[in-house]
């Protein structure tokens, strides 16, 4: 069982009552600019065990009779169909699911806002897609010169031409399905509007990480760092929070570089009773919110689980290259953040038993045309299972039915799978569908598994089994073919592979 470094119920208690002090500090009116993946934040859940992916929610649920909630995505995004890593599903996609799991917790957004709107016309049918479906639509425009020309910005030119969202609750929460949505241009935007007309509104920042009271080169801080590797953010030690305070406070660098920028649009737009400006803020990091270091009861698990983080970062961008997704910089950048914490990859323990049943596949032969692929899975009981890839199966569906196999105590030579289904499936897709090979991808393996189950009790008593590999730890040699990704994610394992292809074909369906 994995062992446990972070308290919820402590960090829900300190998260609440900081968020509530902070709206109180400004005439009950508060725009919190909430970065991260509000449901489903399965980073913080790695690097942290014991973190609720869907903390946040619990979070937003306690504080439910103050807040409204508005979604923003940036029209370029659906424009060009930008996709989220961990679901494979385009933002725009996203949105709506994001929507969607909002109200099946029992909660509803106030409205969408489609920000740098540029009459794209992927943007307009996503808007009257929501619009149509009862949900609450608004353009918001780019402002030339952002975020330098401050006298434009902080106009009717600039923020004055987007519409107000009308809101009566004291806390506004404005999220989005990922980053470089347009959330702090929103907050603003808000607050111009509210305080030309009188209203004393404040702005905050609710960001997960950089954990601000942790060291700089914490293996938690160096984790975020590897996963925003891609868009070349980095933690540096907050100089004005330094100066002001004496005290070392970690923030990421696209904060650190905006503040001085930002700080002078907020005293542009909030001005005290003597009509002098008011900064509101002295460093990026009072700016936030952030509670999660106070959740942390143990610092070594938290600091292990977050450097097999690292390995876990390294494969999925070394993957991405070689799948032409990635820059090398990237993969290489994360090489170096390992470096700095003395991590390899074989500390990940599942990598080598992988790659040595990949070596017995091919020297037994019993590969699938001429490609030997190999897996292993470490379950809760930290024991590892293999699987390798034949005429009939996967790899992936191999170590699967092998360790749902052990986790229901079944004897290794019983089958789980019927011939006969195997055959008639096999038949379908070689001799009906004219696929390239018969061998059953995860997806069809696990179907073949609920049908086998309506007749065979111990198929039956293996497929409850599979619940278990949820946050298990799992590495192939080989890239997952589409049915086995499908699978995998739906069964909630952390994967990683060698990046080496499961198939000589160049299109694979």
């Amino acid at each position: 069982m994995q062992k446990t470094g972070f308290d919820n119920d402590k960090y829900l208690k300190e998260q609440t009552n900081a968020i509530l002090e902070r709206v109180e500090k400004f005439d009950n009116k508060l725009y919190l600019e909430f970065g991260g993946k509000l449901c489903f934040d399965y980073h913080a859940a790695r690097v942290l065990p014991g973190y609720d992916p869907n903390v946040k929610i619990r979070l937003l649920q306690t504080l439910k009779d103050n807040i409204d909630i508005v979604l923003c995505i940036f029209s370029g995004d659906i424009e060009k169909g930008r996709v989220r890593g961990d679901f494979g599903i385009t933002y725009d996609a996203a949105t709506l699911k994001l929507i969607d799991d909002l109200r099946e917790w029992g909660l509803d957004i106030l409205s969408v806002v489609i920000t740098r709107f540029e009459g794209q016309q992927s943007a307009v049918i996503f808007k009257n897609k929501l619009e149509h479906r009862g949900v609450k639509v608004y353009y918001h425009f780019p402002i030339s010169g952002y975020p330098a020309d401050i006298d434009l910005i902080c106009s009717e030119k600039g923020f004055g031409k987007n519409e107000y969202i009308k809101s009566s609750k004291p806390i506004i929460v404005v999220t989005a399905p990922g980053p470089n949505s347009g959330k702090l241009s929103i907050c603003l935007s808000q607050l111009y509007h509210d305080h030309k007309n009188g209203n004393k509104a404040g702005y905050a920042k609710f960001e997960t990480f950089p954990i601000w009271n942790l060291p700089l080169k914490h293996p938690v801080n160096i984790a975020y760092e590897a996963a925003t590797a891609d868009i070349q953010d980095f933690n540096i030690v907050d100089p004005f929070h330094l100066s002001e305070y004496n005290e070392i406070a970690v923030n990421y660098n696209r904060d650190v570089e905006s503040f001085p920028i930002l700080k002078l649009i907020l005293s542009r737009i909030v001005k005290s009773d003597s009509n002098k400006n008011d900064p509101l803020y002295n460093s990026p990091t009072d700016m936030g919110v952030n509670r999660a270091g106070f959740g942390i009861i143990d610092d070594e698990i938290v600091c292990q689980a977050a450097k097999q983080e690292l390995i876990r970062r390294y494969f999925r961008y070394n993957t991405e290259y070689i799948l032409g997704k990635e820059k090398k910089d990237t993969v290489e950048r994360v090489n170096l953040l390992m470096q700095e914490l003395g991590v390899k990859l074989t500390d990940r323990k599942v990598v080598e038993i992988a790659r040595k049943s990949s070596e017995e596949a091919e020297l037994t032969g019993k590969g699938n045309e001429g490609i030997f692929c190999g897996a292993a899975i470490q379950l809760p009981d930290n024991k590892i299972v293999t699987g390798k890839n034949s005429h009939l199966l996967h790899a992936a569906s191999s170590v699967v039915l092998n360790a749902i196999k052990i986790l229901a105590n079944i004897p290794d030579e019983i089958y789980l799978l019927s011939p006969q289904i195997i055959a008639q499936i096999a038949k379908l897709k070689k001799g009906i569908l004219n696929a390239d090979s018969e061998s059953l991808n995860l997806e069809e393996t696990l179907i073949a598994l609920s049908i086998s189950s309506t007749t065979n009790h111990t198929a039956e008593l293996a497929m409850n089994k599979l619940s278990k590999l949820k946050g298990c730890e799992m590495h192939m040699t080989h890239i997952p073919t589409p049915g086995d990704d499908v699978g995998l994610k739906r069964l909630g394992v952390n994967l990683t592979t060698d990046g080496r292809f499961s198939s000589r074909n160049l299109f694979v369906n």
